[in-house]
C-alpha cells in the first residue's frame, strides 16, 4: 500500500471540477500516490438534471466514477476536495455528502490528514475564495491539516494567483491552469507522504 492515500472528492454539473480532479488524480499517481477519483452523489431531482442537455451529459459522462463514500475517507490519508461555488459557499452536492461524515469525524478518523481544495465559479468574482475558506473552516473541525498551495511555485502565479486553492473561471483549463493543480495535488500527496513516516 502507498504512504500516500489520496481521496479527490468532486462534484461537477458542466464538467470543470470533472476536468480539474482528473488533472489533480493524474498527477497525484505520477508522484506515487493512491488515488481514488470519486464524484459525489447528486441531489438535484432527476428531471432537473435531465432537463437541462448540457448537465445531463456530463452526469452520463460521469456515470462509471465511483460515488464517495465515508469509508473512502476512512480509507485515505489525504483528501482533495473540489466542487462549484454557490452564492459564495460550495455546491449544496458536496455540502450534503460532508454532512454525512459525522460518525466518524466523532471517532477522529478525519483528523491529522492533510487537505486541501479547489472550486470554479462563471466569473472572476464569483465567490471562488470565499469558498475554499469556508470548505477550511470546515476540515478546521474535523482536525484536519489543510494543505493551501500558497506562493510556493511559479504556476499559483501564473493561473491568477490564488493561495487557498485552484479555482477556475468558467472556460477551458489552461496549461497555466493544469500546472498550478498538478502542483497542488502533489503538495497534498507530499505531506501525506511526511505525516505518514
Amino acid at each position: 500500500m502507498s504512504e500516500a492515500r489520496l481521496a479527490i472528492v468532486f462534484y461537477s454539473t458542466y464538467g470543470t471540477n470533472h476536468a480539474m480532479a482528473q488533472i489533480a488524480a493524474e498527477a497525484a499517481r505520477e508522484a506515487g500516490a493512491e488515488v481514488r477519483l470519486l464524484n459525489v452523489a447528486e441531489t438535484a431531482p432527476k428531471e432537473v438534471v435531465e432537463g437541462q442537455e448540457g448537465w445531463k451529459a456530463q452526469a452520463d459522462k460521469m456515470a462509471d466514477i465511483p460515488v464517495a463514500t465515508p469509508d473512502d475517507l476512512v480509507w485515505a490519508n489525504a483528501y482533495l476536495f473540489s466542487a462549484p461555488t454557490r452564492y459564495g459557499v460550495v455546491a449544496s452536492q458536496l455540502r450534503a455528502f460532508i454532512d454525512t461524515l459525522g460518525p466518524i469525524w466523532q471517532e477522529g478518523k478525519l483528523a491529522d490528514k492533510p487537505v486541501s481544495a479547489m472550486s470554479s465559479a462563471m466569473n472572476v468574482h464569483g465567490g471562488q475564495e470565499a469558498t475554499l475558506l469556508s470548505l477550511y473552516t470546515t476540515f478546521m473541525h474535523w482536525g484536519a491539516v489543510i494543505v493551501a498551495p500558497g506562493y510556493t511555485d511559479a504556476s499559483i502565479f501564473a493561473s491568477g494567483g490564488n493561495p487557498y486553492g485552484y479555482t477556475q473561471t468558467a472556460g477551458e483549463i489552461g496549461d497555466e491552469g493544469r500546472a498550478a493543480i498538478a502542483h497542488q495535488a502533489r503538495r497534498v500527496v507530499d505531506y501525506a507522504r511526511r505525516i505518514a513516516a
